[in-house]
């Protein structure tokens, strides 16, 4: 099946949207894993990962809203995600901020291999993919080194 142009940027667009969520999801566990935290950790937390999840966020929504202003598609507002269950501990949150960080650095991973960014020739919305990427790769492996410090 072939893509006419507009649809595979809109497709692009559809596919960032979904992994710009799912790092909201990273950002409001951590959110809710900071309120529980000491000070100590909780300055670990901001600086390893919240700071970081937080930025790319920022930058996905800047990149989709850009990619979607370019081409004339409809943009999108963002909208604060749940953690989950109120009964989550901090270490709960952080493990399931970790996995939503994976998740999305996967879902733009499969975006970038698709080949769709270079087909609609747009250089910014790889950029974009590939900055928010960089931002959130290492969250994963952070928040596991993270959670084995909490408590102790």
């Amino acid at each position: 099946m072939t893509y006419t142009n507009a649809e595979a940027r809109q497709q692009l667009l559809d596919d960032l949207a979904r992994a710009t969520d799912v790092i909201a999801v990273s950002l409001a566990c951590l959110g809710a894993a900071y309120e529980q935290l000491d000070e100590h950790a909780g300055d670990q937390l901001e600086r390893s990962l919240f700071g970081p999840v937080q930025v790319a966020y920022g930058r996905a929504q800047r990149t989709h809203a850009a990619f979607a202003g370019r081409y004339g598609l409809p943009r999108r507002a963002f909208e604060e995600q749940s953690p989950g269950l109120e009964s989550q501990g901090p270490t709960e949150l952080i493990q399931r901020a970790g996995d939503a960080a994976a998740e999305a650095d996967h879902a733009i991973a499969e975006l970038q291999d698709s080949m769709l960014p270079v087909e609609v020739g747009d250089p910014e919305v790889r950029a974009g993919l590939t900055e928010v990427r960089e931002l959130i790769s290492e969250v994963p492996a952070r928040a596991r080194a993270l959670v084995r410090t909490v408590g102790r």
